[in-house]
């Protein structure tokens, strides 16, 4: 289910004084990676990325890739960084950013 504006806005509340967690460079979704993605997924729901890739359609499609190998959804892309999140049914409320930094 997409995102609502609503919920866009506030994640990129959130999102704005996140560090990145991961870092993907010109080598690309390498399985480690990809197994990063995997568990900053689970343990934090939204996560900021650093894409160190020149190319500006090498970045979209980098992160296009990333969503889908997540099955994750882009709030915010902002130059090399990008905001993504996916629900956790079984969120960790001591790790989530977003549980963490509401109420």
């Amino acid at each position: 289910m997409p995102l609502t504006q609503e919920q866009k806005k506030q994640f990129k509340s959130i999102g704005h004084h996140l560090k990145p967690v991961l870092i993907v460079a010109d080598n690309g979704l390498t399985e480690g990676v990809l197994a990063e993605l995997e568990r900053a997924l689970s343990d934090h729901e939204l996560i900021k990325v650093q894409l160190r890739i020149v190319e500006r359609e090498g970045r979209i499609a980098t992160i296009e890739a990333l969503c889908k190998a997540g099955h994750a959804e882009v709030v915010q892309i902002i130059g090399k960084m990008a905001l993504i999140y996916r629900k956790n049914p079984k969120v960790n409320k001591n790790l989530s950013n977003v549980h963490r930094h509401q109420g």
